[in-house]
């Protein structure tokens, strides 16, 4: 199992904000089901192709799909 390369929440989000459930997610993105669940539970990672496809299916940018950048706390004061 791969680590999730995509952020399952912003990804969850995304598909409720366009109104999809995860069958029209599927058919749109041309995959399975399961495999957005499994990408929403963040059991697997999706492939640069599979997130290009999630992104133009949810008409977003591919970077809205990712995990936020972390902060650098180190260099506050």
């Amino acid at each position: 199992m791969s680590p999730p390369t995509q952020d399952p929440k912003r990804l969850r989000r995304r598909r409720i904000e366009a109104g999809l459930n995860k069958r029209e997610l599927a058919a749109s993105a041309g995959i399975h089901p399961s495999y957005v669940t499994w990408l929403e539970r963040g059991d697997r990672g999706a492939s640069p192709r599979v997130l290009k496809r999630l992104a133009e299916a949810l008409h977003c940018q591919i970077g809205d799909l990712m995990p936020p950048e972390p902060t650098d706390e180190a260099g506050a004061v």
